[in-house]
């Protein structure tokens, strides 16, 4: 048993070593704000044009500034697994336009609810990279807010770490 505590606690020892120069080289700082975004039809702006397509365009202030878009790649619906009727589960991509001139990428995953539903969202963008200085970023920001489908627009706050090299 001891020999086999000794073994675990070099193994970690060994994978905190090789993982501490990727961390030691990311500058992560906390970020929180606001975004509003309008929902954009398909085939117009970056939106592709497939009729069943899911876009919006706007804009973010606070930790993070710029314009940003997101360009929906999947969805599921809650009630196929037991949940609400009207939520959704969703997945895309974001791409943020910073006042800097450079871009943030992120993965997006979340939820919304469609009318007739509320119209509450809840989604977390896990950054992957951009260019510039954002190129090798990486981080979370989780984002609440409403989506108001009468006026086609979404807008909420949001909270989390972003981390560049």
């Amino acid at each position: 048993m001891k020999r086999l505590f000794q073994f675990i606690t070099a193994g970690v020892l060994l994978l905190t070593a090789g993982f501490a120069p990727v961390f030691a080289d990311q500058n992560c700082k906390p970020v929180d704000g606001h975004f509003e975004a309008n929902v954009v039809p398909p085939g117009q702006g970056h939106c592709p044009s497939d009729p069943g397509a899911f876009c919006t365009a706007g804009r973010v202030w606070g930790g993070i500034q710029g314009n940003y878009q997101f360009v929906m790649t999947g969805a599921f619906p809650s009630a196929a697994i037991g949940g609400v009727p009207t939520i959704l589960f969703f997945t895309g991509k974001s791409t943020i336009f910073l006042k800097s001139g450079d871009q943030l990428l992120g993965t997006d995953t979340g939820s919304i609810d469609l009318p007739p539903g509320l119209g509450g969202f809840a989604s977390l963008i896990t950054f992957d990279g951009g260019t510039g200085n954002m190129n090798g970023a990486t981080g979370q920001i989780r984002l609440r807010g409403e989506f108001d489908a009468a006026e086609a627009t979404t807008s909420g706050d949001y909270i989390g770490t972003l981390c560049t090299p």
